[in-house]
Parts: structure tokens; sequence; C-alpha cells
């Protein structure tokens, strides 16, 4: 009996992880550059034989009644742009992301590479709406500054230029830098910092970008499917209800058993 209470018990707390992601999609609906996560399960068992077995598929006893969050993970795939003609907007039309230096002090950095002389780890995004602060400096709002090849970049104005390489031009037409824009390789960690931002723990998984083209006056769409996610909550809902009422179900199996066991 008690494994019913495992496996209701599981299937609750997998719905609520799964409808707390759902959710934050759908906030970030109006989000450029944003992209989806999805939740993988798996049974205990399973994970238990990958991580004691390191990978060797022999059982290790009975099927477990309890699915685990095996991971949650982003929707990397490109998504369409949208014409702002703000000249400090920009997309990167192919695969990569923009590399920013985090104002986060280094005490309170999560362990990400970082720039020579800079206050914090370096991010990665794809949300390209940049401004500029006092010292014009190209930044990410509430972020930090963006890096070109060779450090930051500070143009003398908003009338800067940026082709699709990513050369960074001033209004009279003199170079000030290149955007850089960086491809992780497909077996590097990414871990989600916030909304849209993520670090990478080794530096050497982060090569340059080939094949892109930067686009000026654009922003990304985000890749929510409002629809597809309302639909998806709705059944993580439905599900999570299934769960709570098979958990009364058997607690009130077991407390009628327990009675009449008594009585005997």
């Amino acid at each position: 009996m008690l494994s019913g209470f495992y496996t209701a018990a599981s299937g609750i707390l997998n719905q609520q992880r799964t409808l707390n992601v759902l959710t934050n999609n759908i906030s970030n609906a109006k989000t450029p550059g944003f992209r989806a996560e999805r939740v993988v399960t798996e049974t205990f068992d399973f994970e238990l034989m990958t991580r004691i077995e390191k990978g060797n598929t022999q059982r290790i006893g009975l099927d477990s009644p309890i699915q685990l969050v095996r991971d949650v993970p982003t929707i990397f795939d490109t998504n369409s742009l949208v014409e702002t003609g703000f000249p400090m907007d920009m997309a990167i039309n192919g695969e990569g992301f923009f590399n920013i230096q985090s104002d986060i002090p280094a005490e309170e950095d999560n362990g990400g590479p970082q720039v020579e002389g800079g206050s914090g780890p370096i991010l990665l995004t794809r949300y390209g709406s940049f401004a500029l602060d006092e010292e014009g400096y190209l930044i990410l709002p509430g972020v930090g500054k963006v890096l070109g090849q060779e450090g930051p970049i500070q143009v003398d104005g908003s009338n800067f230029v940026v082709d699709g390489e990513g050369k960074v031009f001033n209004s009279d037409g003199t170079q000030v830098g290149i955007l850089q824009i960086t491809e992780p390789s497909e077996d590097a960690e990414l871990d989600k910092t916030s909304n849209g931002l993520y670090t990478i723990a080794n530096e050497a998984d982060n090569p340059p970008a080939t094949g892109f083209q930067i686009e000026q006056g654009v922003l990304e769409r985000n890749n929510i499917n409002v629809n597809q996610e309302y639909t998806l909550a709705m059944q993580a809902q439905r599900a999570f209800q299934a769960c709570s009422q098979a958990l009364k179900i058997v607690d009130q199996m077991n407390q009628k058993a327990s009675t009449s066991i008594a009585s005997l």
C-alpha cells in the first residue's frame, strides 16, 4: 500500500514542477529571445541504476513506482525576427549568443568565466535589446556590458552602425570593435541564471560562432507558442488533481484497512 503513496506523491511533485516551468514560459511570452523549457522525467530505478552502475543497463531490482524530474532542458531553436528600427536593438540571424560582462560582484558570481578587469561572470543571451550607459558603453540594461572580441564596446553616440559580421562603427566610420558572438559546443553545460541569461562553466566550450549574421534595428522573437503552453499547463493541472485524488483514496484505504484489522 505504501507504493501507492510514493506513486501519487511523486506525481504531485512532478506536475508541480511542470506547472512552474510552463507558467514561467507563459509569463515570458513577450520577452524577445526567450527560450522555452520542458520538464523531462524518468523512473527512480533507472536514475539509481545510472548513478550506481555508470550506464550499465543490467536490472538492479524491481520496477520503481516513482518518477523523478531528470532535467529541465531549454529549447534552443532559432526564431523569426521582427524589425524595430531602433539602432540599439540587435538580433543574431543564425546560431550563437551575445556575450555580456555581468555587473554582479565577483564574490557573488556562480563560477563562470570572467573578463580581465570585469566584475562578474560572462553571461550568454539571445536577447539583443541594448542601451548605452553614461560612458558610451553598449550594455544590456540591468545586466552588464556587451562584449566585443577585445573587451566591452564603447561608441560615441547612438548613431553607430553594426554590419552583418558584427563589426561596430562610430558615426564617423571608425571601427570600434567586433561583437563577440559565441556558440557553445553540443556537450557544453549551460546554467540558467535568469530569464534568457546563461553561464557556461568551461570557457573552452564557448568558441566563436560561425555562419551567423547580425541584424541591427531588429529583435528576435521568443519561441513561446502560448496556445501550446496553455494546453500543456491544463494537462499538468489535470494530472496534478488526479494524483491528489489518488493520494486521498490510498489514504482512505489505509485508514479503512487499519480499522478493519483492529476490529478483528
